[in-house]
C-alpha cells in the first residue's frame, strides 16, 4: 500500500479493542495493521508470516501470556519493536517489561494520545514511557540503589529454605502446595511465612512479591496473572 511504511500487528485478547486500535492506526499515513492476534502464542505466529515492524501487544492475555509472549516476540526477527499496551502503571512491571526487550509502556487509559508517537518512535530506533510514569520512573530510578543495598542486606536474615518459600509465595502458590513441594506441615509454612514478613518488614503477600521482583527472585512469566502454578 503505497505511503504506507510502518506494518503493525496488533495482539490483544479484546476484539473490540482490537478494533478500535485498527482504525486508529490505519488513519495514519505512514502505518497499516498487517495482522492481528488474541493470544500470546497467535501473536507469535503472525510475526513470523507478517513481518512486522512495530507489535502492539497486551500484557495480560489467556493461554500464552503477554509478558511470555514478548521474551519471544523480541527474537522473531530482527527489526521487529515490541510495544506493550497495559493498564498496570507500576514501575516494577515497567522495568520488567523494558529487560524483557519491550521498546516502548503505553498505558491503555491513554492509548489515543501516546500511542502513535510510541509507534513512530520505536520504528525510528527509539523508545517510548507513557509520560504519566515519567516522574514515578524518575523518582523509582532515584532510589533503587538505595533499596537495593537494603534489599540485600535484608537477603542475607533470609535463609536458604526461607528464600525458597519466599519465592514460592511470591510465584502464587499456596499454604497447602508449597507444604507438599517442600515436604514441610502447612504450620510450618505458615510459620516461615510470618518470620519472612517480619525479618523484611513487609506486610502482605503483594508486598512480598513486589520485593521479590526487586531482588530478582521472579522470572518475568510469574508476573502474568493468567499463569498459575498447578493445582
Amino acid at each position: 500500500m503505497p505511503g504506507k511504511n510502518i506494518r503493525v500487528l496488533i495482539a490483544d485478547d479484546h476484539a473490540v479493542l482490537r478494533s478500535g486500535l485498527k482504525l486508529l492506526v490505519n488513519a495514519q499515513p505512514d502505518m497499516e495493521v498487517v495482522a492481528e492476534a488474541a493470544d500470546g502464542a497467535e501473536a507469535i505466529d503472525r510475526a513470523r508470516s507478517s513481518k512486522p515492524d512495530v507489535a502492539l501487544l497486551d500484557l495480560t492475555m489467556p493461554g500464552t501470556g503477554g509478558l511470555e509472549a514478548l521474551e519471544k516476540l523480541v527474537h522473531v526477527h530482527e527489526r521487529l519493536r515490541v510495544v506493550v499496551l497495559t493498564m498496570h502503571d507500576d514501575p516494577a512491571y515497567l522495568r520488567t517489561v523494558l529487560s524483557a526487550g519491550a521498546k516502548a509502556y503505553v498505558l491503555k487509559r491513554s492509548v489515543d494520545s501516546e500511542l502513535l508517537s510510541a509507534i513512530r518512535a520505536v520504528h525510528n530506533g527509539g523508545s517510548f514511557v507513557d509520560p504519566s510514569l515519567t516522574n514515578c520512573l524518575v523518582s523509582d530510578l532515584l532510589a533503587r540503589q538505595n533499596r537495593r543495598t537494603r534489599g540485600a542486606k535484608r537477603k542475607e536474615l533470609l535463609s536458604s529454605r526461607e528464600v525458597l518459600v519466599l519465592r514460592m509465595l511470591a510465584q502464587g502458590y499456596t499454604n497447602k502446595e508449597i507444604a507438599t513441594h517442600t515436604l514441610i506441615s502447612v504450620k510450618t509454612v505458615e510459620t516461615y511465612r510470618a518470620r519472612i514478613l517480619t525479618k523484611l518488614d513487609l506486610r502482605s503477600r503483594s508486598d512480598l512479591v513486589r520485593y521479590a521482583m526487586q531482588m530478582g527472585l521472579l522470572k518475568t512469566e510469574n508476573l502474568n496473572p493468567d499463569r498459575r502454578p498447578n493445582r
